[in-house]
């Protein structure tokens, strides 16, 4: 069927072409895109059609036989082909008066304020999104750093223990070499006193394996240093004093992990009164021993 248009349908026809957008936004505005796409559903007589114009009767609208809606222009009903794909129009003597600007203005109005409470809860929603995702980043940030730190004490401890092994080692082979010479010395003296005996025709003197004891009426010897296998330790710390003993090769690196594991100190420096010495991160890899420590001392924990 084809309906020919007038001179007022072409002046309009950009008002009526608004006023179909706008119907089909009102009629649409609450359905999923998959419910939009969706073939429409059949009327409840599809073979029904409107009764015929009478002789005499204009057509004042259109009406769509697949679905029942009436449109006021060939315009409307084209718009509504375009969308729905319905194709059986008929003419209709029942006039649809048009909207007034009143409505109009009303009508873009509601939809406006529709429009922007989806996006607004659209936002809300991501605003939520990024703030979850961030806390995730975050916690997952806070436990890869845990992790980090804990490898890097560990190998502080690995290398601090190889520091102390070399130390060991070290020491033990300079006193087999410094024994080794004391050896070769005394077996030159003893040699040369054997020989001196023999050019003077007197025996030569006796050996003895044997070391003098020691008695009680001598003064009494303090050992030295060396001879401690252990320091004490008092240490002056911001929550109370601390007694603790430590093996003489332990570095001051672990003497602060150890107070870090019991009391959560984390240490910079170790001071010292008498003498008045301060010992900071960069000696933490020397001995107790080598540091003077031992067989005990005092020190101020900062």
């Amino acid at each position: 069927m084809v309906l020919k248009r007038n001179a007022t349908d072409v002046k309009t026809s950009n008002l009526v072409k608004i006023q179909g957008a706008l119907e089909w936004l009102e009629q649409n505005q609450d359905k999923t895109l998959g419910e939009i796409n969706a073939p429409p559903e059949e009327a409840d007589d599809p073979t029904a059609e409107p009764p015929a114009l009478n002789p005499g009767e204009e057509a004042r609208s259109l009406v769509c036989n697949d679905c029942g809606k009436r449109f006021r222009s060939q315009a409307q009903a084209e718009f509504h082909a375009s969308k729905t794909q319905h194709v059986d129009f008929a003419e209709s003597t029942e006039e649809i008066a048009p909207l007034t600007e009143e409505e109009k203005k009303a009508k873009l109005e509601e939809l406006r304020l529709r429009l922007a409470e989806k996006r607004s809860g659209v936002s809300e929603q991501d605003k939520a999104d990024k703030k979850r995702n961030e806390e995730i980043r975050r916690k997952s940030t806070k436990e890869t750093q845990d992790i980090k730190e804990d490898l890097k004490k560990k190998e502080q401890l690995k290398e601090a223990a190889a520091k102390r092994r070399e130390k060991q080692e070290e020491i033990a082979a300079k006193d087999r070499i410094k024994a080794k010479i004391a050896a070769d010395k005394e077996e030159r003296r003893l040699k040369s006193e054997k020989e001196k005996a023999e050019r003077e025709g007197r025996a030569p003197p006796a050996v003895s394996n044997t070391a003098p004891l020691a008695t009680t009426s001598g003064p009494v010897v303090s050992k030295p240093a060396s001879a401690y296998t252990e320091a004490r330790l008092r240490l002056q710390t911001p929550s109370g004093n601390v007694q603790k003993s430590f093996p003489v090769e332990t570095t001051l690196f672990e003497v602060a992990a150890a107070l870090g594991q019991e009391n959560g100190l984390e240490v910079q420096s170790f001071t010292q009164n008498y003498p008045k010495k301060v010992f900071d991160q960069m000696e933490f890899g020397a001995t107790l021993k080598e540091l003077g420590l031992v067989p005990s001392a005092s020190l101020i924990v900062k």
